[in-house]
Parts: structure tokens; C-alpha cells; sequence
């Protein structure tokens, strides 16, 4: 991967004051060919797709169908038509929460909010699956044993934007299949960083974000195995979700149509197509990238601030949360980095607002990394904070 190469398609990389971007787990930069497309919806054929038959708006319904294609084609499933576009991850589980028939939904104690928000707000029969030594397998069999007979949702973070770690998947879905449960995945943090193969997984549901993989913000996808998704009956409905409407009934359009309400952001999902074509050249590579920066932070760093999650940097893919060790608060020590040196990072809570409440943690100071960041800013950001800590005595 030539990374340097892969610079030149990010402007704000290297034009005037050039930033070091660590902050690309809650959005990462968009490469020129992406907003380029993006212009070209509204330069060429800024029309409504699906609805009008005039050349501009079929223009504009074949780049939206080819951006479906290029999507089910990067996680490799079956058809398009198990391929529905939604703003962000969080529409997407708010979709399967309010549509999906469950007794009980079983998440781990490191859901984002958008994993966690919308069970508490329905008032769900839930159980969560600690993961503080690793993911609890022998205690998800049990809980998954002690509901036998009963509708089980198993809706639980891939990657945690947390700390990095990721939950051994594979085990999971093939244990939870075999007690009859339906696996959700919340793929916002593992999508954009490594390849994701529905049908070898076997996945049942999957979300993830555009503003995460180099696409527009207000983009998402939900996959769904088809013989699932006919199953579920949208909350979201009006327009583009009905063949025909009386006043009395009314009858929806076939998946994935009718769980897509209403005009949609035609730009964005164009976009998003040509962020995923653009990605996937790299995807094979990018987990490993962000590894071997990882470790330079993790050595560089580690005497100076305590590291949250797993200690072995292969562990954390592309993520550093610390929190430093001469009580420096984390938002000053994103402060100083930014208006000091350009750079970038997140502090906060990152919306796991329960995981830090249950562990007594005020937040944390977070870098995240991506296949545009190089070793020599990893350095330079093991430099500038070291420099940035000892202004503390």
C-alpha cells in the first residue's frame, strides 16, 4: 500500500497548513475522486431517481444502482436487493430494533449508544456479555441457554470505537446459529478497516456509515440476509416504500425499496459507492497499516499515559485511548495538540457513555488512525504529546 500515493487524493493532507488527522474512527477524510462525484451529481444530473422517466432522472437512478452493486460487492453479498441505504449505522439498528420480532437482545458492555440508546428506549428484555478479559464466550452460552425457545437478537459492536478491540465474531455467530438466534452486527468500526465477508461470516445483519469509509456524511447501509429482511415491516414508510395506496390499504414495494422512505440523498449514495470503489483496492492492507502505527504510538507512549483496552497493539487495530498518567485532562491534552501542532485527535467518551459510567472513568483522549497516516506522524504525535504532558510537573 503507497501510502504517500494515497496522500495526493487528500488535499487537506498537504495544501497550505497540512493536519495530522487522527480522528478518523468518528469520521474519516474524504479523497478528491468521492467529492468529485459528489459534484457531478449536481453539475450533470441533479434529478430525482426513481421517480421521473426523463433522461437526468434516469441518469441518476443508474449511478444510485451501481453504487448499490459496487456496495453488495464490498462485503460480498448475495444480491443488491439485501442492500438498503440508510443515513448512518444508527438508522440502520434503530430499523432492526423497531422491526424485528425478539423476545430478548443480547449486546456486550462496550455498545456505542447507537447500540445501546434504542433497547433502553423500548424498554427491551436485555442481557449484556462482559468483555473486560475478552469477549465471555462460556457466559454468552449460558445466557443464550437460559432463553432457549425464546426469540433471541444477538446485536453486538464488530470493532469497538472504544478501544479498538474486536469481538471474535466467527465463534459467536456460530454458536448463537446454533441455538437459533439471529446475529446484528454493528460494523461503523470494522467495515472501513478490514475485509468483511457476509456470506463466509455468515452474517444475518450488518450497519456501517459512509462518513467512516471515506464517504459522505449522512450515509449508512444496512445488509440483511433476504429471507430477514421480507420478514421485517418498516417503521419509516411514505414514499418509494408502496407499489399501490388506497384509502384503505396499501401495498409495499419489494427489498430493499421499502425500507428506503421517501426522496432520498441521491448525491450521498453516489458518493458512497465511489468511496467503497475507491477503498477497495486497499481494504486488504489497511488493518495491518494501522498496527504497525500503533505500535509505535503504544511503545512510545506507554510510560507516559495508561492505554485503555487490550495492551498489545495488534489487539487494538487503529485506536490509542489513553488517558494520562500526571492527571493532565484528556480534553486539554486534544486542545494543546491542536491549536499547537495541527493535530487532530478526539477526546471525550466516544458514545460508550455506559462503559466509562460502570468503570468509574471521566473519558478519555483518543487517536485513531487510517490507511492516509504514515509512521513518520505517528512519531511526530508520540513527540508532540510527550512535549505536550511535561507541562504538567
Amino acid at each position: 500500500m503507497n501510502v504517500n500515493k494515497i496522500r495526493e487524493d487528500f488535499p487537506i493532507l498537504w495544501k497550505d497548513k497540512p493536519v495530522i488527522y487522527f480522528d478518523s474512527a468518528c469520521m474519516s477524510l474524504k479523497p478528491k475522486q468521492v467529492v468529485e462525484k459528489l459534484c457531478e451529481y449536481y453539475y450533470e444530473y441533479p434529478a430525482c431517481g426513481r421517480r421521473s422517466n426523463h433522461r437526468l432522472s434516469e441518469k441518476a437512478s443508474e449511478e444510485c444502482d451501481n453504487a448499490r452493486i459496487i456496495i453488495r460487492k464490498f462485503i460480498n453479498a448475495r444480491s443488491e436487493k439485501e442492500i438498503i441505504f440508510t443515513r448512518n449505522t444508527t438508522e440502520g439498528i434503530n430499523l432492526i430494533s423497531r422491526s424485528l420480532d425478539y423476545d430478548v437482545v443480547i449486546t456486550t458492555d462496550k455498545e456505542h449508544n447507537s447500540n445501546n440508546v434504542p433497547w433502553l428506549n423500548l424498554r427491551c428484555k436485555r442481557e449484556i456479555i462482559n468483555t473486560k478479559d475478552g469477549f465471555d464466550i462460556e457466559g454468552f452460552k449460558k445466557t443464550l441457554a437460559k432463553y432457549k425457545g425464546s426469540k433471541i437478537l444477538v446485536s453486538m459492536v464488530h470493532s469497538s470505537n472504544l478501544d479498538g478491540s474486536t469481538m471474535p465474531i466467527k465463534d459467536i455467530i456460530k454458536i448463537a446459529h446454533d441455538n437459533k438466534a439471529i446475529v446484528f452486527l454493528d460494523g461503523a468500526q470494522s467495515v472501513p478497516h478490514m475485509p468483511i465477508d457476509v456470506k463466509k461470516l455468515d452474517i444475518d445483519l450488518l450497519a456501517f456509515s459512509g462518513h467512516k469509509m471515506l464517504g459522505p456524511t449522512g450515509t449508512g447501509v444496512l445488509y440483511g440476509k433476504s429471507d430477514i429482511l421480507a420478514k421485517l415491516r418498516p417503521y419509516n414508510v411514505g414514499g418509494d416504500t408502496v407499489k399501490d395506496t388506497f384509502y384503505d390499504h396499501f401495498e409495499f414495494e419489494d427489498i430493499p425499496e421499502k425500507f428506503e422512505a421517501g426522496l432520498q440523498d441521491y448525491a450521498g449514495i453516489i458518493g458512497f459507492g465511489e468511496a467503497a470503489k475507491y477503498l477497495q483496492k486497499y481494504i486488504p492492507d489497511i488493518e495491518d497499516h494501522q498496527i504497525k502505527l500503533n505500535k509505535i504510538i503504544t511503545e512510545g507512549l506507554s510510560s507516559y499515559v495508561k492505554i485503555l483496552g487490550p495492551q498489545d497493539p495488534g489487539l487494538r487495530s487503529g485506536i490509542v485511548s489513553f488517558i494520562p498518567n500526571n492527571s493532565m485532562p484528556y480534553h486539554e491534552v486534544s486542545l494543546f495538540l491542536s491549536n499547537m501542532h495541527n493535530i487532530m485527535i478526539r477526546s471525550g467518551r466516544h458514545c460508550v457513555h455506559s462503559w466509562f459510567n460502570a468503570n468509574n472513568i471521566d473519558g478519555s483522549a483518543r487517536a485513531s488512525l487510517y490507511l492516509y497516516n504514515t509512521e513518520e506522524e505517528a512519531r511526530l504525535f508520540v513527540d508532540k504529546t510527550k512535549e505536550i504532558l511535561s507541562m504538567k510537573k
